[in-house]
């Protein structure tokens, strides 16, 4: 197991060098999420595929989580590719560049290979639990497969909402309190989170002494953190209220940063709202 994550590793830095060299000739930080969602499904499929020792090849297992994990890759990958090729730099990335200055390149660099190793971590949990020596399919499995599958739909949902919304020209200049958008400012990033609890629901067992089944709780612990504290909601946020001023923060007032909630009724009422990160 040790021997095949740094085996995704090395294959996640060559493929986010590629990407750092693609966004460097775009002259568009976008990139990076559109290589890194691809390279995560390459790799994680590969290594949930990966033979085990001893054991047909593929277990059903590992076909299911290959598939649903590379479905969301792609799902997810497309379209950050599609806003990438039509809109101009995402605004975290521009404010890196300028606070980088001369050294951005290197930095980014840097930065492209950070992300390269955070996805190993969080491609372990994937990995652990296509690689359960019990063949047999049981309840876990499919409850894992459940939460997949709902994470990528209401993904896509979400996107889909928000899509719209921002497409509508009666909409310029709102914050979009729509649909999903009216229980969570950032529901598609609460569907990215949700999708990584399948992993332990599939792997956990209290009473197996195996211990990568503890190691899948990592994943969907780093994506929580990583989105609702460090990359996600907080520099969006940022940006949001940069740009829309008391409208967001009339949006921030009733409604929840990322746990889908009913709004909250006793602020006043407020534009809908919300406009494409």
């Amino acid at each position: 197991m040790i021997k095949l994550l740094l085996l995704l590793w090395l294959a996640m830095a060559a493929l986010m060098a590629t990407g750092w060299i693609v966004q460097q000739k775009a002259g568009n930080g976008g990139w990076t999420d559109v290589f890194w969602t691809f390279s995560m499904g390459l790799t994680g499929a590969a290594g949930a595929l990966a033979p085990i020792g001893g054991v047909a090849w593929p277990t059903p297992r590992q076909a299911i989580v290959a598939l649903l994990f590379a479905g969301w890759a792609l799902r997810l990958g497309t379209y950050i590719l599609i806003r990438v090729r039509t809109r101009p730099e995402d605004a975290r990335y521009a404010k890196l560049r300028e606070a980088w200055g001369p050294k951005a390149p290197l930095m980014m660099f840097g930065f492209l290979q950070l992300q390269a190793l955070a996805g190993v971590v969080l491609l372990a949990s994937v990995v652990a639990a296509a690689r359960i020596a019990d063949t047999a399919l049981t309840p876990r499995d499919f409850a894992g497969f459940a939460i997949l599958v709902i994470a990528v739909l209401g993904e896509a949902i979400a996107d889909a909402q928000l899509r719209r919304f921002g497409a509508d020209r009666v909409h310029h200049g709102q914050v979009c309190d729509v649909g999903l958008w009216s229980w969570s400012r950032h529901p598609n990033y609460f569907f990215q989170w949700f999708g990584w609890l399948a992993y332990p629901t599939i792997a956990l067992n209290v009473f197996s002494p195996n211990l990568w089944g503890w190691v899948t709780l990592t994943a969907p612990a780093y994506m929580y953190y990583l989105l609702r504290f460090v990359s996600g909601v907080p520099p969006l946020e940022a940006h949001m209220l940069a740009s829309r001023g008391e409208a967001f923060r009339a949006y921030q007032a009733r409604v929840s940063v990322f746990f889908l909630l009913p709004p909250r009724r006793t602020a006043p009422p407020s534009p809908s709202v919300r406009e494409t990160p």
